[in-house]
Order: structure tokens, then sequence, then C-alpha cells
């Protein structure tokens, strides 16, 4: 019997841990609205992505294939514009098919005459594009070619109020903050000119101009990414003053260096700012200055970003509430990766693959007439599942190239598809520095990294973490005699389950 299918709103954010949320234990952001998916819905509460990166990261939910398979294996290196997407595919079957927000399919600091995502508001162009009827695209600040700068300058709005990233490349540790910590930027823009709200209200016209064929529309949010530039006006939701320092900070010098000694080198070579691995940080910070004020006056900032993303959800579900669409209609809520937030004393991401990065928030609200029962789910899913999710939910085969499973809604379901572990992988090149790290998380609860050969190791370290015991990942158990025997098991394990590499290797084209 043919399946009904029912309309798809995906909501993702752009670097949001899986605490951030109440639904999930975030004590401090108050996010109603996403917390209400999830008590409607379906909260998964082992999701991991395939890479820790923007561009990896949407490539593998683009394709529902691993980082090996579509070769987008860094930022800066371009899924080609033919490949096919899940958005092709449910356009094939019948699907309008929308983006609001940060697409990053393509590198932002390419140029415009390189990649067409960087010259669309110029050419007032809003596609079609890699499977997208529609797309209206927004940063995290204002680099001067999306539909978001373009609505802004037309808004007359002073460009000197947005962080300068572009201008700072290399640089980036400037700060409007009390506390002087970087890329701390408060602005004096209204919040119904912020790109939050702008995002939710280009969903919400999208969708009101649609006739009465099934949608997949994606509203990606750049928040709550750095830099922290919210508008002054909402500083009033969280006082930096009053926030708690992470659990994963220690008081002193001497003993966050006691907690890194446990990792591999790059770990206190970043905080000691002696190794650069990774060019989401800038190259001229030093974790180590960093004041427990300045990490809490960055993660105020990030908080109230959450709770300006929840009110944005809020109003895009109302407006499918009040337009009697929201019993056809399954909502999705995830992230690409995470953020570490003061972890380990650290700050942005990198190649660590830690709970920080990996772990998503992740949760789908079923249309009511799916007729499926609330659910929270331990078993692992990950990016790799979306694309097949979709296509259970269109009632379409989903295309050959299609790795990963349909997400399961119950635990039962959740155990007779045998779900054992999700994949995890890093490449990069920075300067004289390459690192390779590929990481299986199972559900027995372990975590293992492996370190391949690279400038910085010889591709015997790594890292292995009994999460049952240390949810942390504190103490690394990598050469710990008792358990050499499971690191072998799970090392086999995750070299026979990673694909072949794609080849020829795609490569690098820009930065970020």
């Amino acid at each position: 019997m043919p399946v009904t299918p029912r309309n798809i709103l995906f909501i993702t954010t752009d670097q949001m841990r899986f605490d951030a949320l109440g639904c999930n234990g975030g004590s401090i952001a108050r996010t109603p609205n996403i917390d209400q998916l999830a008590n409607n819905g379906i909260n998964y509460q082992r999701a991991h992505n395939q890479n820790v990166v923007c561009m990896p990261a949407r490539a593998t939910i683009m394709t529902g294939q691993h980082v090996a398979s579509h070769g987008v294996w860094m930022n800066g290196v371009c899924l080609p514009e033919d490949e096919p997407t899940i958005a092709h595919h449910l356009q094939a079957h019948g699907y309008q098919t929308g983006l609001l927000g940060k697409a990053h399919f393509e590198p932002w600091l390419g140029a415009p005459e390189n990649f067409f995502e960087n010259r669309m508001a110029a050419l007032g162009s809003t596609g079609p594009h890699r499977g997208f009827d529609h797309m209206e695209l927004a940063n995290h600040f204002f680099e001067g070619h999306s539909h978001y700068d373009a609505w802004m300058q037309s808004h007359q709005t002073d460009k000197d109020q947005f962080y300068p990233m572009v201008t700072n490349r290399g640089q980036n540790t400037a700060s409007r903050g009390e506390t002087g910590a970087l890329q701390v930027w408060p602005m004096d823009v209204p919040t119904e000119l912020y790109h939050t709200h702008w995002v939710a209200d280009r969903t919400i016209n999208w969708l009101s101009g649609l006739n009465q064929n099934p949608f997949f529309c994606w509203m990606s949010f750049p928040d709550p990414h750095h830099p922290w530039d919210i508008p002054r006006s909402e500083l009033y939701r969280h006082d930096w003053r009053d926030m708690p320092l992470p659990r994963l900070y220690r008081d002193t010098h001497e003993a966050r260096l006691a907690l890194l000694d446990h990792k591999p080198k790059h770990w206190r070579g970043y905080y000691e700012g002696t190794i650069w691995s990774n060019l989401e940080s800038p190259r001229d910070f030093v974790p180590a200055s960093l004041t427990p004020d300045q990490i809490r006056e960055i993660n105020a900032y990030t908080h109230i970003e959450n709770e300006l993303i929840d009110d944005a959800v809020g109003r895009v579900v109302a407006w499918l509430t009040t337009n009697n669409l929201i019993d056809q209609t399954d909502i999705f809520f995830t992230t690409d990766h995470g953020e570490l937030q003061g972890d380990f004393g650290l700050m942005f991401k990198g190649p660590y693959h830690v709970d920080a990065l990996m772990r998503l928030p992740m949760i789908w609200q079923p249309a009511k007439n799916a007729n499926l029962t609330p659910a929270t789910i331990q078993a692992p899913v990950g990016h790799v599942d979306l694309a097949k999710t979709f296509c259970q939910i269109a009632g379409i085969a989903p295309p050959d190239y299609c790795e990963g499973a349909s997400m399961p809604t119950t635990n039962d379901e959740a155990n007779a598809q045998d779900r054992q572990f999700q994949l995890t992988e890093w490449d990069s090149e920075h300067g004289p520095i390459d690192m390779h790290l590929k990481s299986l998380c199972h559900k027995d609860g372990w975590l293992i990294t492996c370190y391949e050969p690279s400038h910085l190791y010889d591709g015997s370290e790594g890292e292995l973490y009994n999460l049952t015991d240390d949810p942390d990942q504190i103490a690394n158990l990598w050469d710990h005699p008792k358990h050499r025997e499971t690191q072998q098991e799970l090392k086999n394990l995750l070299y026979e389950s990673l694909p072949e590499p794609r080849s020829p290797k795609l490569a690098r084209v820009a930065p970020v």
C-alpha cells in the first residue's frame, strides 16, 4: 500500500552542544519550544556526526554518506555541484525543496566567481541549486555576499556593527565584551534584523507561497557558532557574572595541564599555543590565556543565541499549527557539530573526538498522522541516517548512494536493526601539520579514536574511553594493558566498517 508523503521541516543550528537544550539536561538556556518537540517526539540520546566541522558534516547530511565516500574531507573541500543529493531525490519525487539560512556546501571564503553560493545574492538568484528549488542564504557575519547581507544593506545597517571576521582573517581575537573575551561582539542591531530572526521570517515566507505538494524545508540557523555577536538588547537574558564554569574546566593552569596530559600531544599543544592544527581557531589564539570570566562571558552569549533560536523555532511551529500543516509535517532538529565551550580549557572546535564536538542534539517530532509514540532512544544514530529517514517519510526508495539506515522510532526497532556503532572521521592539512583521526562509538559504551600516521603521530597513538564509567572522557585507556584486547577488537571493527576513500581525492579549493 503506498505511503502518503508527509512534509519535512529540517531544522539545524551550527555548533550547538548536545547539552545546550533543557530536554538534554541543559540548565541555563531556556528552550521550551525545542524541548516540546522532544516531548512530543523521539529524542536520540546518542546521535553522532560523521565529522566535527561544517562542510564535511553538511555533505553527509546531503548525501547520506560517510565522509570517506562523499570525499569532503575538510572545510574548504567542495562537494561537486553535479553531485546528487537527497534534495534532488525528494525533488524528483514531487517535493518542493527550500533551504533558508546557512548552506556552507561551498567555502564561504571562496571567490564568488568560483562558487555559486557566494554570488547568488549579487545575481538576484534564489536557485535552483543542489536540489533546492529555492535558497536564501545567511552566514554568521557580514561577509558581503549572502542574501542576508544584501537585505541588511537595503535596511541601511552599518556593516561595522558586525564582527570583522573577513578583514581580520588570521587575527580573529577582537572583542567588544566586558571581559575582553575574543569574538564577543554585542551589536546595536534590533533583534528583528538579526540573522536568527531573518531565517525564521524567510522560512515562513517561503512556506506561505507553496502549493499543495509536500515540502522539504531546511531551516538552517548560523548560530550559536562564533563570533558571539548578539543584539545588545538581548543581554538581559543572561548575565555572564552568573554563569557557572564548565564541569570539565579546571580551576588552575596546572590542573588543566594534568587533564590534557592524559590525551595525545596536540591537545596540550593547542592549549599552550605551540601546535596549530585547526583553521577554525584563530592562529594567534592561545586557550591557556582565557580567564574564567572570559569563558563565562562567551558561554552567556552562547546561551542567549540558543534562546533566540528557540524563539525562532517556536514562531515557525506556531505558523505550521495556525495553517493546519502540523498534523502532516515531520520536524527534525539537530546541529552539524558541537563546541568545546571551555571544556578541558579549550574553545572552538577541531581534531578532538569527544562528546562536546561529536555528540549531537537529534530530535524527531513525527507528523501527528504518522501515529508514532514519543520515545527516548539510546541506540547510536548519526547524520548518515537522515537521508534514508527522509525517504521513509516520503514513501520512496532511497537512492543507491545512501549509506546509513532509517532512524529507529522505538527501542524495539533499534534492537531489531542491531545498531552497533557510529563512525566519525577527521582529516586536515594546515600548513606543515596534517591530522588523521578515525573514531568508532559503540553501543556498549566504548569510544575509540585511532590516530593515523601524520606529521605529529606515527600511527601507534590513540584514545580509548569507557563511556559507561567515564562519560566525560577523562581516563584515556589506550595504553592500559587490561584493555589491549578491547582496543584491538574495536580497532578491527572500525577499519572493517570504514568505506573505501573516494578516488580521486577531492581538492581543497579555498579556506573555510
